[in-house]
C-alpha cells in the first residue's frame, strides 16, 4: 500500500473533525442540547455533547475510499451498522434511552458483521488447548465480544480525555498489527479512527470549547474497537507468523490490549451486583472516579495515568507473550487483575467511609453551632 494512503486518510479525518466540532458546539449551544451536570456527574458546568457525530461521517466517508482495499467487501457491512449504533447514541444524548433499548440496537449491528465471512473465527490456535470452533460457538462468542467491548468502552467515557486517550492507545496497537499482517483496509478504518479522536482530545480537554462524544462517539469507537478485535482474533495461522508473539497467545494479547476497559467494567459490575443492584446502574465506582475522587488528581493527570498503564501493560504483555507460554500468561493477567481489583476496592471503601466521617464532623459542628447560638439568646 502506498504511504500516502495512511496520510491521507489519517489527515483528512483529522482535519475534517478538527473544523467541524467547533461547528457542533456552537449548533448544541443554540439549541441548548447541552449535558447537564448531576450528583455522578464529573462536571459542574452545562457542557455541549454530540462530539461523536463528526466521527460518523468521517468513518463513512472513509469505508467508501477504502472499499477497494476490502477482500470480502468489509465496508458494506459496517455502514449499516454504524448508522444503526449512531442513531440510538444520538437518541441517547438528546433522550435518554434504556440500557436495554442499547443493548438491542447493539446487538443488530452485531449480526452485520458476525455475517461477514472475513470475521469468522474457526480455531483458537491451540490456547488452552482449544482448536477448532464449530460455527455455534463462534456466534456466541463472537457476539458476547463485540457487545463486551462496546460497553465496556462507553463506560470509560466518565472523565475528560479518558475514552480519547484509551481509544488512541489501543488503535494504535492495532494499526501496527494489521500493518504488520498485511490487512490494510483494517490499517485504514484505525487510522481514520484514530485521526478523529486525536482532533476531539484537543477539544475534550479544552477550557473554553468543551464538548463530550457523548454515546454518539463512545458507541461508534467501541464497535469499531470490537470489529477490529473480532479480526485480530480471526486472522489466518499465516498471518500470525509475522506477529512477535506466540500463535496460541492471541486471545491474551488481545485481553491486554483492552485491559483498561475490561477490567474496570468487570470492576464495576461486580461491585453493583454485590450490593444487590442493577448492573448497568449507574454510579462513581469506576477506576477514574476513585483516582480522581480520592487522590485528588485533574481529569488529565488520571487519563494520562490509566493510558500510561494500557500502554505499559500491553508492552509486558506482548514480551512475555514472544516465549512464555498461555500458564503464564494468566497468571500474569490474573495476579495483575487481582492487585487492581484489590488496589481500588481498597481505596474505594477507604474513600467512602473517609466521606462519611467528613459528613459527619460537619454536622456535629453544625449541631453545635446551632447550640452555641441557642444558648446565647437564652442568656440575652
Amino acid at each position: 500500500m502506498p504511504f500516502y494512503y495512511l496520510i491521507f486518510f489519517f489527515v483528512g479525518a483529522y482535519i475534517l473533525t478538527f473544523f467541524t466540532i467547533p461547528k457542533i458546539i456552537g449548533l448544541v449551544e443554540y439549541k441548548n442540547l447541552m449535558d447537564n451536570p448531576n450528583s455522578r456527574s464529573s462536571h459542574i458546568s452545562k457542557t455541549p455533547t454530540l462530539g461523536g457525530v463528526s466521527f460518523f461521517y468521517a468513518l463513512v466517508l472513509a469505508l467508501f475510499f477504502a472499499k477497494d482495499w476490502c477482500e470480502y467487501a468489509e465496508a458494506i457491512y459496517l455502514i449499516p451498522s454504524l448508522t444503526i449504533l449512531f442513531i440510538v447514541g444520538l437518541k441517547d444524548d438528546l433522550v435518554v434511552l434504556s440500557a436495554y433499548t442499547k443493548l438491542g440496537a447493539q446487538l443488530l449491528a452485531v449480526i452485520f458483521v458476525l455475517s461477514n465471512e472475513s470475521f469468522t473465527i474457526f480455531s483458537m490456535n491451540g490456547f488452552l488447548g482449544i482448536n477448532n470452533i464449530p460455527p455455534y460457538i463462534y456466534y456466541l462468542a463472537g457476539a458476547f465480544i463485540m457487545l463486551t467491548i462496546i460497553n465496556a468502552y462507553n463506560l470509560i467515557d466518565g472523565i475528560d480525555g479518558l475514552a480519547a486517550i484509551v481509544g488512541i492507545i489501543i488503535l494504535i496497537i492495532y494499526t501496527t498489527i494489521f500493518y504488520m499482517t498485511e490487512e490494510y483496509f483494517f490499517v485504514l478504518l484505525s487510522l481514520t479512527l484514530n485521526g478523529c479522536l486525536i482532533a476531539f482530545l484537543k477539544f475534550n480537554l479544552s477550557s473554553k470549547q468543551k464538548i463530550f462524544m457523548g454515546d454518539t462517539g463512545s458507541l461508534l469507537v467501541g464497535f469499531i474497537i470490537s470489529v477490529l478485535t473480532l479480526k485480530f482474533l480471526a486472522l489466518s495461522p499465516e498471518k500470525y507468523d509475522s506477529l512477535p508473539f506466540l500463535i496460541e497467545n492471541v486471545p491474551l494479547i488481545a485481553i491486554a490490549i483492552l485491559i483498561v476497559p475490561l477490567f474496570d467494567t468487570a470492576r464495576v459490575f461486580t461491585i453493583r451486583l454485590a450490593n444487590k443492584k442493577s448492573p448497568f446502574s449507574a454510579d462513581r465506582n469506576h477506576t477514574h472516579h476513585i483516582l480522581i475522587d480520592y487522590f485528588k488528581i485533574s481529569h488529565k493527570k488520571a487519563s494520562l495515568i490509566i493510558g500510561g498503564f494500557n500502554l505499559i501493560f500491553v508492552y509486558l504483555i506482548i514480551i512475555l507473550g514472544s516465549t512464555s507460554y498461555n500458564f503464564w500468561l494468566v497468571t500474569v493477567l490474573v495476579l495483575t487483575v487481582i492487585g487492581l481489583g484489590y488496589f481500588f476496592f481498597r481505596y474505594d471503601y477507604s474513600f467512602a467511609n473517609i466521606r462519611r466521617k467528613i459528613l459527619f464532623k460537619n454536622k456535629v459542628k453544625s449541631v453545635k453551632g446551632k447550640s452555641k447560638k441557642l444558648i446565647k439568646k437564652n442568656k440575652k
